[in-house]
Parts: structure tokens; sequence; C-alpha cells
């Protein structure tokens, strides 16, 4: 079975994927699991988000995104917990929002 993890690192959004990989695997304690479907990415307090590319780019799903703050605008999804920060291929990545979900996130793990 291929996991998706293979497509993404095949897709042609590649390069984001593995760049935003790097962002979240730098991040201390946290763990990558490459499950079937989408990999996971946790820390010792549980989920953090999980990954994948899209036929538009990278999505990035934050398990407790309905909870962030969200100065950039940038998140989508009108579910109870999660929330998708939606990274298109032809458009720079932002660092600073990345990083100021991702602190988030861990924060509230925490918590």
């Amino acid at each position: 079975m291929i996991k998706q993890f293979d497509k993404d690192i095949e897709s042609e959004f590649h390069d984001m994927f593995n760049t935003l990989r790097g962002i979240l695997l730098a991040t201390e304690g946290m763990i990558e699991t490459k499950k079937p479907r989408i990999t996971t990415y946790s820390d010792l307090n549980g989920g953090v988000c999980h990954m994948r590319t899209t036929a538009i780019g990278v999505d990035i799903g934050y398990l407790k995104g309905a909870l962030f703050e969200d100065k950039f605008d940038l998140l989508t999804g009108s579910g109870k917990k999660m929330r998708v920060h939606k990274l298109y291929g032809k458009t720079a990545l932002d660092f600073q929002a990345i990083d100021y979900y991702l602190q988030q996130a861990q924060r509230l793990n925490i918590s």
C-alpha cells in the first residue's frame, strides 16, 4: 500500500512539503507518524497537526486550530476543533505565520 507520505514527496509540491516538514521536525519534541492517508505530527503532550499535499499545494491541519487567534486570517474550516492552513504552490511561504500557528498549537497542548 502506498502511503500518503510517498505521494507527498513525489508531488509537484514536494519542495514545499519538505520545507514545511523540516520546520516541523526541527521543533523540539516533534514526532512524525506516516499514516496511510496522512502524515501527522505530535509532541509529548499529544497531536499538533497533520500535513499533506493537495492538487494546489500543501495543507496543514491544526488539530486545535479552532482555539487559535488568527491574526493572519489564513485558517479555514468550521469544525468544532480543526482548522486548516492552505499553502498554495505558487505563493511564497509565510514563515512568520507558520511559526505563529505552530507555537499556538504547542501551547494549547500544554494547557
